[in-house]
């Protein structure tokens, strides 16, 4: 028996990366998945392997007509609705002086206005499912931010607040809402040219001194969306490798850092 046998679930952002990793691994334990994205030939490609148990979706999730077109569909697919996974991001890396206004705005419409309209839009079938779980994509930088991240860094502390008010709001429904914090991931958007070398070197200060992998993210996100998560909502889980609990300094007793060549050495 799987964790979601006979439940149903939306992944957005599913075609690649984090998100395909989410939806698989909700597949493999039994539950429907709709897996959600503007990357169509991917995502159709992705669903089909997964199976009979997966369909795709075409959903930009700045568009409130189109989540509402995929909350139907799902109830059409699954009957019901038992978990929301709000995954899908982008991030335009810039200085505050040189973001536009347009550039801003694309990373919060996705990021964050696309978060808030799937709590709204899928709350209702969740509600008449009787109870289910919210997980929403935040990142290391909604909690503490880098430069060259000013939009990305807004959208992801929006998300990490909104978490906690829709978990006050719909607790007494059953729905549980809780944000996923990952570090640096192995996706297009975290090694975006496959670097072998930036898999390890950026993270030798961090107590695990490697990147992370979407398996492991999609593990956390599948915790906090199955019953052994029943008494946790309003919560953050942090997925980043040790990245915010610290840095390893060189030289000092327990560490095993370096400043022998390019950056840190294990």
């Amino acid at each position: 028996m799987g964790r979601f046998d006979g439940k149903v679930v939306i992944v957005t952002g599913a075609a690649r990366g984090q998100g395909e990793a989410e939806a698989r691994l909700f597949a493999a334990e039994g539950a429907k998945v709709i897996l959600a994205d503007v990357l169509d030939a991917e995502g159709e490609a992705v669903a089909a392997d997964i199976g009979s148990n997966a369909r795709y979706l075409h959903l930009d999730v700045s568009n409130e007509a189109e989540w509402q077109a995929a909350v139907t569909a799902t109830k059409e697919f699954g009957g019901r609705l038992d978990a929301l996974v709000n995954n899908a991001a982008i991030i335009w890396p810039s200085a505050i002086e040189d973001t536009s206004l347009e550039a801003y705005m694309a990373v919060i419409n996705v990021n964050q206005v696309g978060c808030f309209l799937g709590m709204k839009t899928a709350m209702p079938l969740l509600k008449e499912t009787g109870g289910g779980s919210i997980v929403n994509i935040s990142s290391i930088d909604g909690i503490a931010s880098k430069n060259g991240l000013i939009s990305y860094t807004a959208s992801k502390f929006a998300i990490r607040g909104m978490t906690k008010t829709a978990a006050m709001e719909w607790g007494r429904f059953g729905i549980r809402v809780n944000s996923v914090h990952p570090g640096g991931v192995n996706t297009i958007m975290g090694n975006p040219i496959n670097d072998p070398i930036l898999e390890t070197m950026p993270y030798q200060q961090q107590a695990i001194q490697r990147i992370g992998y979407p398996n492991e993210i999609a593990a956390a996100v599948a915790f906090l969306a199955s019953a052994e998560a029943s008494y946790i909502t309003g919560t953050e889980l942090v997925v980043d490798g040790g990245w915010l609990s610290g840095r390893l300094e060189p030289g000092l007793p327990g560490s095993s850092a370096t400043t022998e060549g390019f950056g840190y050495n294990a």
